[in-house]
């Protein structure tokens, strides 16, 4: 999940140049405030069973 609410932030809010510390966290922190506001939700494309079997090499079994 943080992966991808990094690359939205990259998106809709990191887009330009900041020069300055305070300025990204203030750019940031509105970002924030709007994102939570909206309360998105993920729209998963496939199921945890799915994700499983076709992302086996990515995040193999614990089992065992």
């Amino acid at each position: 999940m943080a992966e991808i609410e990094l690359s939205i932030l990259g998106r809709q809010c990191m887009a330009r140049r900041i020069d300055n510390m305070e300025d990204l966290r203030r750019e940031v922190r509105a970002w924030e405030r709007v994102r939570d506001a909206a309360a998105t939700k993920a729209d998963w494309q496939f199921t945890t069973a799915d994700a499983r079997i076709k992302l086996r090499k990515l995040y193999p079994s614990m089992d065992g």
